[in-house]
């Protein structure tokens, strides 16, 4: 198990860095997603469907899912709805019955193929490691997001679809006209996720992260390369984040976003209708209701 070194400074892991790589709304409007994103100040990416190549040759396969994102020049997060009757539809529908929100943490690494064994190593029941891509839109000829997944059996990471991916096509992913934001967002810093228990919960992300878990007055903090996760009990979690009940545990409610001005980001939330709650260098706002029970934790 290893302490995170100070935060890199870059889009994708290099040697054996773990990053915050992006979360995952699951909604069933994606038009509804993207104008909600676009309301509290993101500049949301055409819809994309995602598929799996055809092992046999033939046309790309649907995995179940597509998205909306809004991507950072640091990390991104994405609105994820159905397109099909697959496992990983069937796994949205499940969250979004549980309730409508994020369910959905990637961590970034330079080799997925390793960390499906090392995962595998740490007693993970497994799935089998995929490569998966979406269309993307390039304002030109016709580009690929592609990308490698090694992904859990449901049910061993109960806090969601918790995944550690490989990025194949940075440029394609990160394309700089995506990248900027009226709310001038630019990194994705953190995700905190209610729990029955926090110590229980931050031994398993310890192993599924490879790095050390620490003791908070609240739960545990897990301190990555770039990001890092926080696992609040209930009690703590409700006198925290009073606005957002995590009526069903465990609860992905709050995740922070790094802007470059905390007063630009609060004038024009407030004039878009949306609650907030500002605390020292904290802005908290209360996600549209397009993209579930949740909030946002803007920092400069």
């Amino acid at each position: 198990m290893q302490a995170a070194r100070p935060h890199a400074d870059r889009q994708l892991p290099v040697a054996d860095e773990v990053f915050l790589d992006h979360v995952g709304h699951f909604v069933r409007d994606p038009d509804a997603a993207s104008r909600a994103l676009a309301r509290a100040g993101f500049s949301p990416t055409p819809v994309s469907v995602q598929t799996n190549p055809d092992p046999a040759g033939g046309a790309p396969q649907l995995t179940g899912t597509g998205n909306v994102t809004a991507m950072f020049s640091r990390g991104y997060i994405e609105a994820l709805f159905k397109t099909a009757d697959t496992a990983l539809g069937g796994q949205l529908d499940a969250g979004l019955a549980r309730y409508p929100g994020v369910h959905l943490a990637a961590f970034a690494v330079a080799d997925a193929a390793a960390a499906h064994r090392r995962l595998g190593g740490e007693g993970f029941r497994m799935q089998a490691l995929v490569e998966m891509q979406r269309p993307v839109d390039t304002g030109g000829a016709a580009g690929t997001a592609a990308f490698t997944l090694a992904r859990v059996e449901p049910g061993e990471m109960p806090e969601g679809r918790i995944q550690i991916l490989t990025h194949r096509t940075e440029q394609m992913v990160w394309q700089p006209r995506w990248l900027e934001h009226p709310n001038g967002a630019f990194g994705l810093s953190g995700v905190w996720i209610a729990v029955d228990y926090a110590p229980d919960a931050a031994r398993r992300f310890a192993r599924f992260t490879g790095r050390a878990a620490s003791p908070e007055s609240y739960g545990q903090t897990i301190r990555l390369d770039r990001g890092g996760i926080g696992l609040i009990g209930p009690k703590s979690f409700a006198l925290m984040y009073p606005d957002i009940p995590a009526s069903s545990l465990p609860f992905i409610g709050v995740y922070g976003i790094k802007v470059k001005s905390l007063s630009v980001v609060e004038d024009l939330v407030r004039r878009a209708g949306l609650r907030t709650d500002r605390a020292g260098h904290m802005l908290e706002v209360v996600w549209p209701e397009e993209l579930g029970r949740g909030l946002w934790a803007f920092h400069e």
